[in-house]
């Protein structure tokens, strides 16, 4: 007989041909996940807002774009990498600061280039810290535990090389200026209220 672990289903006794084959898992069966980092004021560090799924890079700025910088949300620039492409440190704990695990010196080389990004408050988002330029993901944990001083413990750290980040432009601040006075962030500027008292009164 057919077994389930739905006891409905075992109670009607239905015999095995019923059982249908597990479906297998396709190697694109499902979008690829990216990270996407805004930029609140120029000047200011990158932070990370959040997770889309998306077929590639650009259709996944566009989802960011779309899932993070609406709705009243202040915003200078936009970027976003594959989750795959972030070499992810531990995660520490009670005050203490990831980098003390590290050790060693970093080898100066600066064949290839990297992003680093902390996270210092458990909880909160990881933010952009500075540029590092060095040989792997290793030497570039090195490179910025010695070029970034601390006041405060890392939990966490996140890199990327600079070269898998796909950044919005300078030209490109006018994605989040599309009104001059900016009344679509505004709920109010909807008048939502007005149309439904409007509706009811035609409907009376």
């Amino acid at each position: 007989m057919l077994k389930s672990l739905d006891p409905r289903v075992n109670r009607l006794n239905l015999p095995e041909q019923f059982e249908a084959p597990m479906a297998s898992i396709e190697a694109l069966d499902q979008f690829e996940t990216y990270q996407a980092f805004v930029q609140l004021k120029e000047g200011k560090p990158f932070e990370h807002a959040g997770i889309v799924h998306a077929p590639n890079e650009e259709m996944a700025f566009l989802f960011a774009k779309e899932q993070y910088t609406r709705r009243g949300m202040i915003c200078n620039a936009l970027c976003v990498v594959k989750t795959e492409s972030i070499m992810v440190s531990e995660i520490t704990d009670n005050g203490q600061d990831v980098y003390d695990s590290f050790s060693g010196s970093f080898s100066e080389d600066d064949s290839a280039s990297f992003e680093i990004f902390h996270l210092l408050k458990r909880g909160k988002q990881h933010k952009y810290i500075g540029n590092v330029k060095a040989k792997d993901f290793e030497d570039a944990l090195l490179a910025s535990k010695q070029l970034y001083p601390r006041t405060k413990p890392v939990y966490n750290v996140w890199v990327v090389r600079s070269e898998d980040i796909l950044m919005s432009e300078p030209e490109d601040a006018d994605l989040w200026n599309t009104l001059k006075e900016k009344q679509y962030r505004e709920a109010i500027a909807y008048k939502a209220a007005d149309k439904i008292k409007a509706f009811k009164e035609e409907q009376a």
